[in-house]
């Protein structure tokens, strides 16, 4: 994997340098953060991430021309799967769709509250030289954060998706639905439990949002609905309530430990083994085969250290919420809203989200020659 890993890595380079060499001296400023690892404020920006319609750090599609668009999308395409990048670009188209069901007329103190363009990109440090360098992509239900050290792509999370509306209509009764396999084999896999579901169930009610939230990292604290915005901008109402919607016993029945609370793919037969590792595949699959962790669920071991937990119901059309958490993996979904329509699903590795702990070994290992 660490071939692929550099192959994808190169690819990565050559695409962001491409970019870069596009802007001008004012773009290049907005467009280009300190290499990871700087530290401090530096690297307080660089991991922190949204998913919601705020300003995640960058250049914009509007402070760009057409040509820099392809170039941005390039970028994009370098990181993620044929299927991935599909994705995440109907999310992206989501946004059009979204203004039409809102009527056109949500407004949140500028020209365009649902908005295409309004999606993110930075490089962190100098493309393809020989120190750490990384890139991140975002917007609303998007983040993409990647980290190359050493050659090679060390890390790839958080990984988030999203999409409202989670279904749409298409031409000839057909349906849109951009993470529609994420739902289906998740709710597959829970009610095939037996005897009884309800043993995957954490709580009868579904949080609001994911427990995680956008925290830099995991466990640190209850996130409030402020902080999934940036400081400054278009905050909901109740801001300073869990983002999630729970208080108290709920909050600490779905709270994040190091020991995954549900069911453990021990307890699991063969159907449903591989019900749970198509359901991994639908996360670990977004970004290239030469990145993807999914192979390391090849081990039966692996797969039997993998927790499935439930909250909420487990019926089509309710308001749901599951996680698949294991060593290194913590997967978490919801669709709660907009008539449970509105879907989150987010990808993160507990240990090395941002690639904290890759660049620490690197340092260490720079300084000590």
């Amino acid at each position: 994997m660490t071939d692929a890993a550099r192959e994808v890595a190169n690819r990565m380079a050559e695409a962001a340098q491409a970019w870069l060499d596009s802007l001008d001296a004012d773009q290049r400023t907005v467009a280009v953060g300190p290499p990871p690892g700087a530290g401090g404020v530096a690297e307080a920006e660089r991991t922190r991430w949204f998913y919601t319609p705020t300003d995640h750090g960058g250049l914009t599609f509007h402070q760009q021309r057409p040509v820099q668009h392809r170039l941005v999308m390039r970028l994009v395409a370098s990181g993620l799967s044929e299927a991935g990048y599909t994705t995440v670009a109907a999310v992206l188209g989501l946004e059009n769709i979204l203004d039409r069901v809102e009527g056109f007329s949500v407004r949140w103190g500028r020209e365009r509250t649902r908005d295409p363009g309004m999606y993110y990109l930075r490089v962190f440090g100098e493309p393809g030289g020989t120190q750490p360098w990384g890139w991140r992509f975002g917007g609303h239900h998007v983040s993409l954060n990647y980290l190359v050290v050493d050659g090679r792509v060390v890390a790839t999370t958080p990984c988030f998706l999203g999409a409202d509306p989670a279904v749409s209509p298409l031409l000839g009764g057909a349906t849109l639905r951009p993470l529609g396999t994420a739902e289906d084999l998740a709710r597959e896999l829970v009610r095939s439990l037996r005897p009884d579901p309800a043993r995957a169930v954490l709580l009868a009610r579904a949080p609001n949002d994911v427990v995680a939230g956008n925290s830099t990292r995991i466990g640190d604290h209850v996130v409030k609905r402020r902080e999934l915005w940036r400081p400054g901008q278009h905050v909901p109402d109740r801001a300073d309530e869990p983002a999630t919607g729970l208080e108290d016993a709920d909050q600490r029945a779905l709270s994040i430990a190091p020991t995954p609370k549900g069911v453990p793919g021990t307890e699991l037969d063969t159907a449903q083994r591989g019900l749970l590792r198509a359901l991994l595949g639908t996360y670990l699959d977004r970004v290239q085969d030469g990145v993807s962790p999914l192979s390391r669920y090849d081990d039966p071991g692996a797969l039997d250290a993998v927790h499935l937990a439930w909250a909420g119901s487990t019926t089509a059309g309710q308001p749901h919420y599951y996680r698949l958490q294991g060593p290194r993996l913590l997967i978490e979904w919801t669709n709660v809203h907009r008539g449970v329509n509105h879907a989150h699903a987010v990808w993160r590795d507990p240990e090395t989200d941002f690639g904290g702990d890759v660049l620490a070994a690197h340092h260490a290992a720079h300084h000590a020659r």
